[in-house]
């Protein structure tokens, strides 16, 4: 190689005042001062943590079940075979998963509230948003901007992105809340009066009013976290590609991977 051909070569310089990732956590809340200097020297932080994790990948499990025979108990399969009734037990195959399903839901869910107690600073951002915090919503409009392909550089996050955290607390914490509420109500009715679920749920039958509208709404909430799970599933897969940082691996090992150390 000539010194023409050597010189020619370009050499990439990091922008000494780009912020490092440890700057975008703050914009979510939790980051502490102490840590920029040594998350500057690494392309890899810690952070969700296995009960995290575990709760992550069970409730997936969990919500794809309900999901699906939630669907079929409002909208009933025909008969498989023909053969009467009595010989069959295919609804009431459903019904039992979705019953379970919704019961290993919740008891995870409390489980994650707890550990958003006991956890890292990470485990309790999906518990609230900081409303308060002018730039927080500042960093949504842009996230929501980087989405809708209006922005061509994306920012760096440690925990969620503004946008996903605001979903996040929307759709899982209240949305599941919602859904448990009204699920165990439903099952109030089937356990009869004096059980311990209508104990305990049977004031939001009387609330709502009637068993229709309980029911529809519902549905209609098993639709919203549908139709948040694919989006949750695209933007997580997009986000690896497109972002520099990783998304799906994290929540496998808890750590995140930077491919550089810049915020742009």
């Amino acid at each position: 190689m000539s010194v023409e051909d050597r010189t020619s070569i370009p050499i990439h310089i990091p922008n000494p005042e780009a912020p490092t990732p440890l700057e975008a956590a703050r914009l979510t809340g939790g980051a502490r001062p102490e840590d920029i200097e040594s998350l500057q020297l690494r392309a890899a932080v810690y952070v969700y943590e296995m009960p995290v994790r575990i709760w992550h990948w069970v409730n997936a499990l969990a919500i794809t079940i309900l999901i699906v025979t939630g669907y079929l108990i409002a909208s009933p399969p025909p008969t498989m075979e023909i053969a009467e009734a009595t010989d069959q037990f295919v609804f009431g195959y459903i019904r039992f998963a979705h019953f379970a399903s919704g019961m290993v839901l919740t008891v995870a869910f409390l489980g994650r509230i707890y550990f958003a107690f006991v956890g890292n600073r990470h485990a309790r951002q999906l518990f609230y948003i900081p409303v308060w915090r002018k730039r927080w919503w500042k960093e949504m409009i842009f996230e929501a901007r980087w989405y809708a392909f209006l922005e061509k550089e994306p920012k760096k996050y440690i925990g969620h992105n503004p946008l996903a955290h605001f979903a996040m607390f929307t759709f899982i914490t209240l949305g599941m809340t919602f859904m448990i509420v009204t699920g165990f109500a439903l099952y109030a009715e089937g356990a009869g009066q004096g059980s311990f679920y209508d104990s305990w749920f049977g004031w939001v039958l009387g609330l709502v009013g009637n068993s229709q509208r309980l029911h529809t709404l519902h549905h209609l909430g098993m639709w919203a976290i549908t139709l948040f799970a694919i989006f949750h599933i695209y933007a997580a897969i997009r986000e690896d590609i497109m972002s520099r940082q990783s998304m799906i691996t994290t929540m496998i090992s808890g750590w995140r991977t930077f491919k550089d150390n810049r915020v742009e």
